[in-house]
């Protein structure tokens, strides 16, 4: 059963996916990766992004690797470090411009992947 909280994340979700940003071109990209806990001021830091037209995205920083899966309205994301799982949880997400934003409530913690260049 969806808490009333992602219930009306989701419903903010679509509500918004018309006039929010396109999913990019696959391909590679450079981008920055942004995290916020609580109502701290987000953090963030160069991150590469292998896009897939499947939906998938593969966002690597260093040895840390968030596996997304891109669904209408939600993700799937895996959080790994070297062949260790760390996290997985599903939610709603937006693209804002070329942005993707998403959250997880449980942890109080928002994301963003800001896409930059395509790399070659």
């Amino acid at each position: 059963m969806m808490r009333p909280a992602r219930l009306a994340l989701a419903a903010a979700a679509l509500a918004m996916a018309g006039a929010a940003g396109a999913t990019p071109a696959a391909g590679r990209y450079d981008a920055q990766f942004c995290v916020a806990l609580s109502a701290q001021a987000p953090r963030c830091g160069p991150v590469e992004v292998a896009l897939g037209a499947d939906g998938a995205a593969i966002v690597r920083a260093a040895d840390i690797v968030y596996v997304l899966r891109l669904r209408p309205t939600e993700l799937d994301l895996v959080l790994m470090q070297g062949t260790m799982q760390l996290d997985e949880f599903t939610v709603p997400y937006r693209w804002v411009g070329d942005a993707l934003h998403f959250a997880d409530d449980e942890k109080s913690a928002r994301y963003e992947v800001r896409f930059g260049k395509r790399r070659p």
